[in-house]
């Protein structure tokens, strides 16, 4: 068996497989089909500073080749989970990381430095990319000044691993790695959702009632892919990547462009047994082409 553990800022994975923030809940759903340790670790759903009820629905529609979901960020809080969700999740023996969100500055620095006190999370991960939300979200991770703005301000006050989530939804994903890099990240998370919308011909109104959200799936994978080969050339950090991981391979040419861990995100609706599976087919494909370590194909892109 190949050597799966990867290490990312000083955060030891057992395997390079994660699930994404939204697309498993806090881990908790998950556990009559399988054992959690296997997990290389568990991205838990956004957190904010007080409770979101999420947009209206519908809010979920599939697409081809993908999903749109426009939830909204819905959670009951960071007091919310500080009580009640941290104590069901701190002793899960794998990597635990925090999505935190916010309208504001100051509600993105507040969740963080609460989270900070919990000793049982590595990492927080900081979603400046949402587009389902009116306020807040993307709209800090579109502007290279803004993504450092938020990205300092919850560097000072959060001590552990921080991560950033980008969005794809910019001109330059390159000049956002480097914003959030100079801000203090250590690591960067790409891609979240792209904008997208679908329209119900016969009532000639949209599919869902924001009108337009979030797209994933496999229809979104080319993207992803080509941002994480962008923004392994151009910072020195560490990434987590992810969009339309579907299987092992598509994990594995994540790994060649450039990721570190991967995230398994939609495929966990359509099979919870999804990541489990990518563990499997990752190690085999290392066994089959004789390398020792994860670590060796991590940017192995041959593109000459």
């Amino acid at each position: 068996m190949a050597d799966l553990n990867i290490n990312i800022a000083g955060i030891q994975f057992k395997n390079p497989v994660t699930t994404a923030s939204g697309c498993f809940g806090y881990g908790e759903e998950f556990k009559e089909f399988y054992d959690l340790s296997l997990l290389g670790g568990i991205f838990v759903k956004a957190v904010t500073g007080s409770n979101r009820d999420g947009n209206k629905y519908p809010r979920m529609a599939e697409t081809p080749s993908g999903m749109l979901n426009s939830v909204g960020l819905q959670n009951k809080g960071i007091d919310h989970f500080c009580s009640h969700i941290y104590p069901l999740i701190k002793d899960f023996n794998t990597r635990v990381i925090v999505n935190v969100s916010g309208s504001t500055i100051s509600e993105y620095v507040e969740v963080a430095a609460r989270i900070n006190e919990l000793e049982n999370i590595p990492a927080i991960e900081l979603n400046i990319s949402c587009p389902n939300v009116k306020h807040g979200g993307m709209a800090f991770g579109t502007v290279p000044e803004t993504a450092t703005e938020v990205t300092r301000a919850v560097r000072d006050v959060y001590k552990k691993v921080l991560m950033v989530k980008l969005s794809p939804n910019v001109t330059s994903i390159t000049e956002i790695a480097k914003a959030v890099t100079n801000g203090g990240a250590d690591v960067i998370t790409l891609i979240n959702t792209l904008l997208g919308m679908a329209i119900d011909a016969e009532t000639q109104r949209p599919v869902i009632a924001t009108v337009t959200g979030g797209l994933s799936g496999p229809a979104i994978k080319p993207v992803a892919l080509r941002m994480v080969w962008q923004v392994y050339k151009a910072v020195n950090i560490p990434i987590v990547g992810l969009g339309g991981i579907m299987n092992a391979t598509d994990a594995i040419e994540f790994m060649l462009a450039g990721a570190s861990v991967i995230q398994v995100g939609t495929a966990n609706f359509i099979d919870p047994m999804a990541a489990p599976k990518i563990i499997e087919g990752i190690n085999e494909y290392l066994d089959r082409h004789n390398i020792a370590s994860a670590r060796d194909i991590i940017g192995a892109l041959k593109v000459s």
